[in-house]
This record gives structure tokens, sequence and C-alpha cells, in this order.
């Protein structure tokens, strides 16, 4: 389940992740849940999946 909460970020920020989410066809909400997924994968955090 996705949970919803407010970002903050500086509008330099947010429009380069906007360009950065058209070049990969992706949503800016998209590109920020691709980063972060990214970086728990670097960082050997990734969630267990939860049995449904």
């Amino acid at each position: 389940m996705k949970k919803t909460f407010a970002l903050r970020l500086e509008s330099e920020v947010y429009d380069t992740i906007e360009k950065w989410a058209a070049d990969e066809f992706r949503s800016a909400n998209g590109q920020i849940e691709w980063i972060l997924n990214e970086a728990l994968k670097r960082s050997r955090r990734v969630p267990k999946k939860r049995k449904q």
C-alpha cells in the first residue's frame, strides 16, 4: 500500500527532477519514487515485501 505525504523541495530541485522524469517518461512523483528505491537498493536497505 502506498502512503501519501507532503514533501517540500527547493523549486530548482523539483524542476530538475521534473526534467529528468520527462527524459525517463515518468511523472515527477514516479521519478522521486524511483530515486528513493534506487538509494535503498544501493544501501542494501530495501524493505521486505509483505505477503498479501
